[in-house]
C-alpha cells in the first residue's frame, strides 16, 4: 500500500524558513515525478513545485526564488525548503507522486498519490 507522510510544518514569522519532508513507502518512486501542492482555507488546491526523477524541476511563479524542491531517491524522500515566507504562504501543504508524462503538472487530478498534509502558518 502506497503511503506518503509529510512533516516539518509549523508556525513561523514572516521572513522565516521551514523545511518540509515527505517520505514515500509501498513501492519505489525513483522514476516518478514528486511534487508539492498547497491549499489555503476557502481556496482550491494549487501547485507549488515538482521534481522529476533526474532532478528537473518546475515552480509556481509565486514561490520562485524562495522555495527549493529536492529529493533523495535512495530514501524515497521529497523535500521543500521554504525561505522568505510570507503570510500568503499559509496553507496545508501536500506531497504528491505520479508517473512521468501523464498530463499537466499543475492540475491536481493528474497526480496519483497524496499525503495527508502538513499545516504551515506564517504570521505577519
Amino acid at each position: 500500500q502506497v503511503q506518503l507522510v509529510e512533516s516539518g510544518g509549523g508556525l513561523v514569522q514572516a521572513g522565516g524558513s521551514l523545511r518540509l519532508s515527505c517520505v514515500a513507502s509501498g513501492r519505489t518512486f525513483s522514476t516518478y515525478v514528486m511534487g508539492w501542492f498547497r491549499q489555503a482555507p476557502g481556496k482550491e488546491r494549487e501547485f507549488v513545485a515538482a521534481i522529476s526523477w533526474n532532478g528537473g524541476f518546475t515552480y509556481a511563479d509565486s514561490v520562485k526564488g524562495r522555495f527549493t524542491i529536492s529529493r533523495e531517491n535512495a530514501k524515497n524522500t521529497l523535500y521543500l525548503q521554504m525561505n522568505s515566507l510570507r503570510p500568503e504562504d499559509t496553507a496545508v501543504y501536500y506531497c504528491a507522486v505520479r508517473p512521468p508524462f501523464t498530463g499537466e503538472l499543475r492540475i491536481p487530478k493528474t497526480w496519483n498519490y497524496w499525503g495527508q498534509g502538513t499545516q504551515v502558518t506564517v504570521s505577519s
